[in-house]
């Protein structure tokens, strides 16, 4: 009975994997059993059989968010009891947040299954915050080299500089332990918000403070966008980096996620993270493996078709021994992209949330 409860799967999902021996990233089919990660290569569009690592869970010490990789901010890590550290990327943050929920709750299932306690964070949390510093916690914050990232944004066509995100803020709050957790670090930086030490930017954080009616609403929000006040912004000690302003990545992120597209040349599969956004409608995707923000391509959703391909055959155009859950997009300039999800749901979430915005 307990080796049928080890073979229970709570999660499985792609994730980006950096390597032990030569730190390059890889996407690879992580599968979480109750007491150990597993995780598989996909070769020609389907999954080993083999798997090729393994990571046990018992006493493993997790990490989340992890922001030493600057051009990768949703990366968790994860210790094991012998010492070895696995760095792993999500697509998002609510799926970086929800592997780390059920990966801390596997371990310590196995904690208390052991006859050990888990600590009571919560309670901890609770004390945490008093008698705090705001202007040690902002000093923190605007540092140059430990500090939080400032970059451009997009949002509904207009640009805005020097500033960050929401989640970006809670993110490096909990990162630095400043706070411990993701509720803490919203009642920390509302606290700086109300004291005048940031300012909301763009409409998005603004429409937050007039729908709460309250001066101090942070919102652990990556639409949201925040920037340090004026009075502080003149000290320069954070440099902004450049980012993309097209107007083709200025729309509304209405889905992320790693699916597996078919090369238009060599016609071999390989994992991307897909992003759709809406208002201008675009599908653009990038490569996971490199530390480049831009895109490696994308096209207009405006006169797409897309459809669901079945799984009996393998579909004129398609290459290689695929697992399934196929669909197609042809752009309005014929165009033909051939796409794998990893499972049938997600296949035909994609395809409706594509459809909306085409």
């Amino acid at each position: 009975m307990d080796a049928d409860k080890n073979n229970a799967v709570l999660r499985e999902g792609f994730l980006v994997k950096r390597g032990h021996v030569v730190h390059n990233w890889k996407a690879r089919w992580f599968v979480l059993k109750p007491d150990k990660l597993l995780y598989y290569k996909y070769e020609g569009g389907r999954r080993d059989s083999c798997q090729r690592g393994k990571i046990p869970l018992k006493d493993c010490v997790l990490t989340c968010p992890f922001l030493e990789h600057e051009a990768r901010p949703l990366v968790f890590k994860l210790r094991t009891a012998s010492g070895a550290d696995h760095f792993l990327e999500a697509c998002s943050r609510e799926e970086r947040d929800q592997w780390a929920a059920d990966i801390t709750a596997a371990r310590d299932k196995l904690r208390t299954a052991d006859g050990g306690k888990v600590k009571n964070r919560q309670k901890a949390a609770g004390s945490h915050l008093h008698n705090v510093d705001l202007s040690k916690v902002l000093d923190s914050m605007y540092d140059v080299h430990s500090g939080i990232r400032m970059s451009n944004h997009v949002e509904q066509g207009s640009t805005y500089s020097n500033c960050f995100s929401g989640s970006a803020v809670v993110d490096w709050l909990v990162s630095v332990q400043l706070a411990l957790t993701r509720l803490e670090a919203v009642t920390l930086a509302s606290a700086l918000l109300e004291e005048g030490f940031l300012r909301t930017v763009g409409l998005r954080s603004m429409e937050a403070l007039r729908t709460a009616g309250l001066s101090e609403q942070f919102m652990d929000d990556s639409t949201a966008l925040y920037s340090f006040s004026d009075s502080l912004k003149k000290r320069g000690s954070v440099k902004a980096e450049t980012s993309l302003s097209a107007m083709e990545l200025s729309g509304q992120v209405m889905k992320t996620g790693y699916l597996l597209k078919q090369g238009h040349r060599r016609k071999n599969w390989k994992v991307r993270l897909f992003v759709l956004r809406s208002e201008p409608a675009f599908l653009h995707y990038y490569d996971p493996t490199k530390d480049d923000l831009s895109p490696a391509g994308g096209f207009s959703l405006r006169g797409c078709l897309v459809s669901s391909l079945e799984d009996n055959g393998v579909p004129s155009g398609v290459k290689g021994n695929i697992q399934g859950n196929l669909f197609k997009i042809i752009t309005q300039s014929d165009t033909h992209y051939f796409i794998q999800a990893p499972t049938r749901q997600e296949k035909m979430d994609w395809i409706d949330a594509i459809r909306e915005q085409t």
